[in-house]
C-alpha cells in the first residue's frame, strides 16, 4: 500500500490530534487535584466573604443573619466537594462572584478546613 505526501500529513495531523486530546484529558484528571489551595481560599474568603460572614477567629463579627464559615464547615455531612458545588450554584441570598472552578475548590478547602480546628 502506498501512501502519498498528502495522506501522510493528514495521518500526521491526526496522530498529534490525538497525542494532544490525550494528553489535555490527563490533564483535567490530575488538575483539580493539583489546584486545591486552603490558604488562597483564606484570601478569597477574606477579600470576597468577610462582609457578611465570620471567615477566620481573627474577624470580630459579620452580618448576624448568615452563618459562620466554622458552623458550616462542621455541619454533619459538608465536605469540601459539596461546599465546592454550594459555590458555583448561585443562590438568591449570595452575590453570584462567578467563582472560577479553581476559586470555588479553594474557597470550599478553606472552609473545609475549619472543621479540624
Amino acid at each position: 500500500m502506498r501512501v502519498d505526501s498528502q495522506e501522510e500529513a493528514r495521518m500526521s495531523k491526526s496522530l498529534v490530534r490525538i497525542q494532544a486530546a490525550i494528553a489535555f484529558g490527563s490533564a483535567l484528571a490530575v488538575a483539580p487535584a493539583l489546584a486545591v489551595d486552603a490558604g488562597h481560599g483564606g484570601d478569597l474568603a477574606k477579600r470576597w466573604c468577610a462582609a457578611c460572614h465570620v471567615v477566620s477567629d481573627d474577624q470580630a463579627r459579620g452580618a448576624d443573619t448568615v452563618p459562620t464559615f466554622a458552623s458550616i464547615a462542621h455541619r454533619p455531612g459538608v465536605s469540601a466537594e459539596s461546599i465546592a458545588t454550594f459555590l458555583r450554584d448561585p443562590h438568591p441570598k449570595m452575590p453570584d462572584m462567578s467563582l472560577t472552578t479553581f476559586e470555588s475548590g479553594d474557597l470550599a478547602a478553606y472552609i473545609a478546613s475549619l472543621a479540624k480546628k
